[in-house]
């Protein structure tokens, strides 16, 4: 076999079997349901918004630009409708291909910083896809997964390989840019450290400080000039509020004084063993991590460059959310490889030491399953109350054999326990979500209510929405013109004398009498619900009048035994 040939078929064997089964995995979880209500939907909206008006350069929602996100996911969106029509299709399509070229771009990184370790190459992919948080908002189309393919890609290139010590510093300010194009200057907060502090885990850099920052400026330098040759025309096209907005305010307010998710410095700590599961609740990760050694390894030093600042930084921040540092998940996978690597190499007794095993998480997803087989006989006798147990019950016989078998495949000793692990948490991350599709996603699936609306817009009829509306209706009704924000009082009752033939949707956490009589559609939503009424019908009644008897009784949507009692 030709040379050629032979490299790329090891490269193929590399990739086996962990990206054809997290493959399967994400497809089988991203197409059980539809667009998640309100990430998703929202993203939807805005690339809908975009392509049915031609805001090409500017990003719109509910007819106002949207200086929260840049363009660079919504233009993939549209590069696809382009080619296949509009559709949902395509962009959950998009968020499966982001995070297989995460799980690969882990691997090649791990090949690089650990030359001399090549098992962490082959860890490092298996313990990021069965990351349960990670998986779970893979599936929503947001721009976090495709920045966390950039913010890889980038430190890819500062990386060395065998024949060339120097990185890619064009690659490099590409990366950069392209990450910015997705989620603005945040980008920045992620590549910078592995880079400032190069000389602590990169040999080129500490023997050539000058040219590597003075290179990297002008990496970063270039990143920038892509994001303000978008930002610069766009600031201009969106008007005097959106360019203060997109240069001044929008950052500014995340960073210093949160408007939204402001949260105390702490609040990422507790989080971090939620984040990491299953791999927190694994005794041999901890064992390995506590071990640890100077003198460490590239790779280590790398981890924990990049790590350790990152999240000290983004406890700074006062806007935070659990998906912000999700680009770092792969950081932490390289981290926890890394250590078990070096635990087998010199710690093997610890290795192989059988109570550093599974064998916890194989005792609690038996439990779990235990659980899940009694949950029919607890709601029967009314030991546990709530919506998840009451719909839950009804298909939790058939997830508890699931558990129980992948509680049993943790209690397995010897060789391949990492991959072990890794698959059990996979399919056990797929089976909670299949649970939640055949139980709870009625409470969150938004198409009847996004298809009334559709058919009231494209008949000329203006749409209200009391309270923050967020785009969850505009893409899977097609609506082609803003839904109007209204308040109670003075506000509803003007649009309904403007608007006779309008409809306005509410967002009541509870149903009251009138709710189920006079209203077009109700249907639950979350833990609240969502009501869509005439206009005329809800002005009346806001007024104490008692609106016509209509000619259509009112249309209760995907309700629940739970929630039937609820509303009695």
């Amino acid at each position: 076999m030709a040379s050629s040939s032979y490299s790329r078929s090891e490269h193929l064997r590399s990739l086996w079997p962990w990206l054809p089964l997290w493959t399967l995995a994400a497809l089988l979880a991203i197409f059980s349901h539809g667009p998640m209500p309100l990430y998703s939907t929202r993203t939807l909206a805005v690339a809908w918004e975009m392509w049915n008006h031609q805001h090409w350069l500017v990003p719109h929602i509910n007819g106002t630009p949207y200086s929260e996100k840049v363009p660079l996911l919504f233009w993939m969106i549209h590069a696809g409708w382009l080619v296949f029509g509009v559709n949902d299709i395509w962009p959950r399509v998009l968020e499966v291909i982001f995070g297989g070229a995460q799980l690969v771009l882990v691997s090649v990184l791990a090949q690089r910083l650990f030359p001399n370790r090549p098992w962490v190459a082959k860890g490092a992919p298996w313990i990021l896809l069965a990351l349960g948080y990670a998986f779970l908002f893979g599936l929503q189309i947001m721009y976090e997964v495709l920045l966390a393919v950039w913010v890889l890609a980038a430190l890819l290139c500062l990386t060395p390989k065998a024949h060339r010590a120097e990185p890619r510093w064009l690659l490099f300010g590409l990366c950069i840019g392209a990450g910015l194009l997705t989620k603005g200057p945040v980008m920045l907060l992620h590549v910078a450290f592995p880079w400032l502090l190069g000389p602590l885990w990169n040999d080129w850099a500490r023997d050539n400080r000058a040219r590597w920052y003075g290179r990297g400026l002008l990496s970063v330098l270039l990143g920038g000039a892509m994001l303000l040759a978008w930002a610069l025309p766009a600031g201009f096209s969106g008007g005097e509020a959106y360019r203060q907005r997109l240069f001044f305010t929008q950052t500014a307010g995340r960073v210093v004084d949160a408007f939204d998710h402001a949260r105390p410095f702490w609040w990422y700590l507790p989080a971090i063993p939620g984040l990491l599961f299953p791999f927190s609740g694994w005794p041999r990760a901890w064992a390995a991590l506590i071990t640890l050694r100077r003198p460490l390894d590239m790779g280590l030093r790398f981890a924990l460059c990049w790590l350790l600042p990152v999240m000290l930084a983004f406890s700074f921040i006062s806007g935070k959310q659990l998906y912000y540092p999700l680009p770092e998940y792969a950081g932490a996978a390289l981290l926890i490889a890394g250590a078990i690597a070096v635990l087998r190499d010199q710690r093997p007794a610890l290795a192989t030491n059988p109570w550093l095993g599974t064998w916890p998480l194989g005792v609690g997803g038996i439990l779990f399953g235990a659980f899940l087989f009694a949950l029919p006989v607890l709601v029967a006798h009314n030991d546990l109350h709530g919506e998840w147990f009451d719909s839950s019950q009804r298909y939790s016989r058939f997830f508890s054999v699931v558990f129980v078998l992948l509680g049993a495949l943790l209690l397995l000793r010897g060789r391949g326990e990492l991959r072990r692990l890794a698959f059990a948490g996979l399919v056990g991350t797929l089976a909670l979500n299949t649970l939640f599709t055949l139980t709870t996603w009625q409470n969150f699936d938004l198409r009847p209510s996004a298809h009334l609306l559709g058919a009231a817009d494209a008949d000329g009829r203006a749409i209200g929405y009391l309270g923050t509306y967020a785009g969850q209706f505009h893409f899977e009704g097609r609506i082609s013109r803003p839904i109007e924000r209204l308040s109670e009082g003075d506000s509803l009752q003007q649009f309904a004398r403007e608007h006779p033939d309008g409809l306005i949707v509410a967002n009541p956490e509870k149903l009251e009498a009138s709710d189920l009589r006079y209203p077009l559609l109700v249907q639950p939503f979350r833990s609240s619900w969502i009501v869509i009424w005439p206009a005329t019908s809800l002005a009346q009644l806001r007024a104490g009048q008692k609106p016509p008897e209509p000619l259509h009784p009112t249309r209760v949507y995907q309700v629940d035994d739970w929630r039937f009692r609820s509303m009695q």
